[in-house]
């Protein structure tokens, strides 16, 4: 079972950056897609980037595409989520999570995913 260890998050200032990494141990990783989630207070988790397999293809939810980026270093066993322009809206914990295949069909959820992380907190002050 793959263990998902999330960092990177903090408070930053509107119109700021913050790059999230999400490092895998115990199970495998380069074979697999690999997604970024988050939960607001009071909101469902909800779905923000996902990478396949190799890096080859990227999704992205419409309220973070142009800002935010998914990429991921097989060797490393790690997947970054670099966070442009932030905004107040973007505060919330980000989950990494994966799903046990190499691909992806959209729409994604949350539902496609096997193995999730125990989140990082994002804040983001106006």
């Amino acid at each position: 079972q793959v263990q998902l260890v999330e960092s990177g998050g903090g408070l930053v200032q509107a119109g700021g950056s913050l790059r999230l990494s999400c490092k895998a141990s115990g199970g495998t990783f380069s074979n697999y897609g690999m997604g970024w989630f988050r939960q607001a207070p009071g909101k469902e988790r909800e779905f923000v980037a996902a990478i396949n397999w190799s890096g080859g293809s990227t999704y992205y939810a419409d309220s973070v595409k142009g800002r935010f980026t998914i990429s991921r270093d097989n060797a490393k066993m790690t997947v970054y989520l670099q966070m442009n322009s932030l905004k107040p809206e973007d505060t919330a914990v980000y989950y990494c999570a994966q799903r046990n295949r190499p691909h992806f069909v959209s729409p994604i959820g949350a539902t496609d995913f096997d193995s999730w992380g125990q989140g990082t907190q994002v804040s983001v002050s106006s």
